[in-house]
């Protein structure tokens, strides 16, 4: 089976790579660039990580997209339009004007699409062109934004994936003490915005015991982050990316991720080897969102995106039918939401792709602000398609984040000036 990851420079390479010396299943590796220093760096990590290792799946290393996609099966998609340098620029600009400049949430998260559309949609044609049968797993964030924007030429053959769900059902099996193996979890929503309802067990919903216990539920990160009054005046357990909306005054002043995240690898990839990739890798989760915490995660094991999207490699290769929460196009899962958009909710998986399962309507609250931000994602599709300036002002005027028309026409004329990726939306 070939796989090939675009963005196969990126930081977090290794880590997919080592969940497939593991899983075994793959038996060539194509990693493709447009930096070809980036890509030679983790070349060497991998081939440490493969010393010794038997069956390692075959590396190579492409800067040419049609050698990249060649007779692949499956293709991963981790492109970073305008690097950590990009990053940085979003949110030191979302700054400057009091708002937040999250790469996924808010402002930040608007102009990294802008950036990341125009490009994502290429890699969409050029994959249904030259790579028909292939399936495709998009890790680029903004990832629901992205999988519906590669969506319109690749249809159900492109999956969006994302750790928090998992992460989030996770740890609270954890700590009601039961096996997430055995249970239901009741997820729904948009990438980093969405809620877990419920948790069943035989039938029966155990998450407000959860929710009575205080100890238990500030016990793992999600509980403590929020609190356990709050969660108890919500019913539910949002998604860690939710404390962005509801602590906005506490959030928006917070350290550039950005900057944090280009001085930590700058480093490593001037003098790449694995061990300089592990220490900066270890130090890179440590400070994972701690701009929205007082203390450190609790699963600082790294990674999860690459269990998920191997679980949904396997799944469709091998006709292994499993449940994954991932961004599919919604159909007629989540009322509320048109059934072409792309939501995040528990999917059906097997050889013939991923199929969204029926979920219970969102609260009112929920769908609001599903709602609305799902508009905002689609105003800046449309920007990035149309080269529309107003649809691009739309968007950032209609985030609940962005307070003001003003600030939001600002925000678009520092983005334009400071990012040459974003002169389409010029005049």
């Amino acid at each position: 089976m070939r796989l090939a990851i675009l963005g196969g420079g990126g930081f977090r390479v290794p880590l997919v790579h080592g969940a497939l010396l593991a899983d075994g299943g793959v038996t060539e590796l194509v990693l493709h660039d447009v930096d070809a220093g980036r890509l030679a760096a983790i070349e060497r990590v991998l081939a440490e990580q493969a010393a010794g290792v038997a069956n390692a799946p075959r590396v190579r290393t492409t800067t040419d997209l049609a050698v990249a996609l060649s007779d692949v099966d499956f293709v991963f998609s981790a492109i970073r339009v305008g690097g950590l340098r990009g990053r940085r620029l979003d949110e030191q600009i979302a700054h400057a004007e009091g708002v937040l400049g999250q790469e996924t949430v808010g402002a930040g998260g608007i102009a990294y699409g802008l950036r990341t559309v125009p490009v994502a949609v290429s890699l969409a044609r050029t994959i249904a062109e030259l790579a028909p049968r292939a399936w495709v797993i998009n890790f680029t964030n903004p990832a629901g934004m992205v999988t519906e924007a590669m969506a319109a030429h690749l249809g159900g053959r492109v999956l969006g994936i994302c750790d928090s769900p998992v992460g989030l059902c996770r740890r609270v099996a954890r700590a009601l003490r039961i096996d997430p193996a055995t249970a239901w979890f009741d997820y729904a929503g948009l990438n980093h915005l969405g809620w877990l309802r419920a948790v069943r067990v035989g039938g029966r919903d155990v998450l407000p015991e959860l929710l009575a216990d205080t100890g238990a539920l500030e016990s793992f990160e999600e509980g403590a982050l929020f609190g356990a009054e709050w969660l108890r005046a919500l019913g539910a357990l949002p998604n860690e990316y939710l404390h962005y909306y509801y602590f906005a005054r506490e959030a928006g002043g917070s350290a550039s991720r950005g900057a944090q995240l280009l001085d930590q690898q700058r480093g490593f990839y001037a003098e790449p080897s694995l061990s300089s990739w592990e220490c900066t890798r270890l130090e890179r989760e440590a400070t994972y969102m701690a701009e929205t915490r007082e203390g450190e995660r609790d699963d600082l094991e790294g990674g999860g995106y690459e269990h998920v999207a191997l679980a949904l490699m396997r799944a469709i290769a091998h006709g292994e039918r499993t449940t994954l929460i991932l961004n599919v196009r919604n159909g007629s899962a989540l009322p509320g939401v048109p059934a072409d958009a792309v939501v995040e909710v528990p999917c059906e998986v097997d050889a013939n792709g991923a199929r969204p399962l029926a979920t219970e309507p969102l609260a009112d609250h929920e769908l609001g602000l599903v709602t609305t931000v799902k508009a905002v994602e689609r105003a800046t599709i449309e920007a990035a398609t149309t080269a529309s300036r107003a649809a691009a002002l739309r968007a950032f005027a209609l985030h609940p984040l962005v307070d003001s028309v003003s600030v939001a026409r600002r925000l678009l004329d520092a983005y334009v000036a400071a990012h040459p990726e974003l002169a389409y939306l010029s005049g």
